[in-house]
């Protein structure tokens, strides 16, 4: 018992730690101190046009590293994990449409509080309100009321890093998930493993380096979790920006990249090559190295 009571302040200190960092010392996207949460690249023009309509504050509490906006959502109910002030939601309910749904959660209530707060101004800009905040653990979505099976699409914007159990992470994501579903997602990733230690730096783990995952390590989770065939669907090095910074991870290296993850049925772990795909070398550098994703130099 004395064990498991030791786990649980560990896990809600680390918890602590995350949301004293993202309710109190970020107020906006220009506190962050590194570029890790740079990295995505230019939206398409109908995703840019979304953006612009939702509300300033919103936007301006914004800290993803990617691009988690797929093609053809009408009509779709998504669910956002670690949805933060909500601008991804917002984005998404416009493209989801009137006849679709969109599940924000997120355990820092400072977060919620902006995003709740801008409902019905977003609700008149669209004409139509499909969107709902929960706080939760995406750790635990049933505690968050998700109910198996109910979601189309999963995303995530550079959030499953911070989470001290990624495994339930994408558990629970598998669980909610409908048959022929998907988690599409962005997050941060290291061509090596962390130090330990460096979980104790609070600006190291909230600008999402020191809990970022293994590349290989994240691929053996999602196969174990159910997602048998983990696709990348884009990546890039990250540049930290900051001298501090860089000399605490030493030799670690980092990208921010975006993952598809299905759950269907009879999926192999590998694909046989008919020569049908394609790679397309400008989202890539030329020592990109294939399996683990992260451009060396």
């Amino acid at each position: 018992m004395a064990a498991a009571s030791s786990h649980d302040e560990n896990v809600q200190a680390y918890y602590g730690r995350v949301q004293e960092y993202y309710g109190h010392v970020l107020q906006r996207t220009s506190d962050i101190t590194t570029k890790a949460c740079s990295g995505a690249r230019r939206p398409p023009p109908h995703v840019l046009a979304a953006i612009k309509r939702v509300h300033q504050e919103v936007n301006d509490r914004y800290y993803g590293c990617g691009l988690t906006i797929p093609h053809v959502l009408e009509g779709l109910t998504v669910l956002d994990l670690g949805c933060g002030a909500g601008r991804d939601c917002y984005v998404l309910s416009q493209l989801v449409g009137p006849q679709g749904h969109v599940i924000g959660v997120d355990m820092t209530q400072e977060q919620l509080d902006v995003a709740c707060k801008h409902l019905e101004f977003h609700k008149q800009q669209f004409g139509f309100g499909n969107v709902e905040f929960k706080k939760g653990f995406i750790e635990d979505l049933a505690a968050a009321g998700i109910a198996s099976e109910s979601v189309d699409l999963i995303v995530s914007n550079c959030v499953v890093n911070l989470s001290p159990d990624k495994e339930s992470v994408l558990r629970e994501a598998f669980r909610v998930l409908k048959w022929g579903g998907e988690m599409y997602f962005s997050d941060v990733y290291s061509d090596r493993r962390v130090p330990k230690e460096l979980l104790l730096d609070p600006v190291m783990h909230g600008a999402c380096l020191s809990g970022a995952l293994y590349c290989n390590d994240f691929l053996r989770l999602a196969r174990k979790t159910g997602f048998t065939d983990p696709r990348l669907d884009e990546t890039h090095r990250l540049t930290l920006g900051n001298p501090n910074m860089e000399a605490l991870v030493g030799h670690v290296a980092f990208s921010s990249s975006t993952y598809r993850l299905w759950k269907l049925r009879g999926l192999e772990s590998d694909c046989e090559d008919y020569g049908q795909a394609l790679l397309l070398s400008y989202f890539l550098t030329a020592d990109y190295t294939p399996g683990c994703g992260i451009p060396r130099h």
